[in-house]
């Protein structure tokens, strides 16, 4: 017979141990992941005149953080880092995983 008084609600470690399991399915999912450095809008006519060596200002100032985005939700900010002869990314604040939740 089960004691009630020694009957207990998971603890939150045993929830993040059953969420880290539910999320090991999910593990090899693939995701697109896009730094954006910036945004603007230009007319159809502004776009056909662009040419090799056009310059488009974009409405963020330099030294700005970067938006890093999965599947078109922003997920952190971050900067632009060199590696060796490649760009790389380095993640600044990340966005709270319940405001990501809310916006998809």
């Amino acid at each position: 017979m089960i004691d009630p008084t020694q009957t207990q609600a998971p603890s939150d470690n045993a929830q993040a141990a059953a969420a880290g399991q539910d999320l090991g399915m999910l593990a090899n999912v693939k995701v697109r992941m896009t730094v954006e450095v910036g945004r603007t809008q230009i007319s159809i006519e502004e776009l056909l005149r662009l040419n090799e060596g056009a310059v488009v200002e974009l409405d963020r100032l330099a030294g700005d953080p970067l938006d890093i985005l999965v599947n078109g939700t922003q997920i952190a900010t971050g900067e632009v880092v060199v590696i060796g002869d490649r760009f790389g990314i380095r993640f600044g604040d990340i966005v709270d995983p319940r405001e990501r939740a809310q916006s998809v």
